[in-house]
Order: C-alpha cells, then sequence, then structure tokens
C-alpha cells in the first residue's frame, strides 16, 4: 500500500499510463478524467479494472460514476486502503 497521498497519486498515474497511455508526469489531482485525460465510459471501467488490480480494492460502479478528477478517484483509494487496514489490522481484539 502506498504510504502518502503523492505516492498513491503516482501509483495511480501509472495505472492511468498502463491502460490510457496517460503521461504520468501530466497527471495532477486536478487533471480531469473525461475532459483532459480523454478517458470515456467504456475506458474508465478499464482503469477501475486495472486500479482494482493494483490496489486490491474494488471500486463499484456508483462510486466509479463519482469520479471527475484524479484527486476523486485518489481519495476514494486512499479511504478504501485505509478501510482495508483497519479491517485488517482488526484481529478481535477488545
Amino acid at each position: 500500500m502506498p504510504d502518502t497521498l503523492a505516492s498513491l497519486q503516482a501509483a495511480f498515474a501509472h495505472v492511468l499510463h498502463a491502460t490510457m497511455n496517460a503521461d504520468p508526469a501530466a497527471v495532477t489531482r486536478g487533471s480531469r478524467l473525461r475532459e483532459d485525460l480523454g478517458i470515456n465510459s467504456l475506458s474508465m471501467i478499464d482503469v477501475a479494472c486495472a486500479a482494482e488490480d493494483r490496489f486490491g480494492v474494488r471500486v463499484p460502479d456508483d462510486d466509479l460514476e463519482r469520479f471527475v478528477t484524479v484527486g476523486d478517484a485518489v481519495d476514494f483509494l486512499h479511504r478504501a486502503l485505509l478501510q482495508r487496514a483497519l479491517v485488517q489490522g482488526d484481529g478481535g481484539s477488545g
């Protein structure tokens, strides 16, 4: 799991490069997925599947539709990874 939002964004930029041939250096939090990166609904599914494989978290279709910017996707992944870590770290103690 990437340890910071910056490293998570960099990892997501590489997912975008692998699936959409986006230049990772040009991907910013404010980059709009559709308008700036040219990702349509169908290719967004490819990006989501690649992100699920890379980060080991599920991206539900309802959430996917809410992603407007790279930052939206990175924030979702960050929350999902934190949630997964909390669930895995909860060994039933208490």
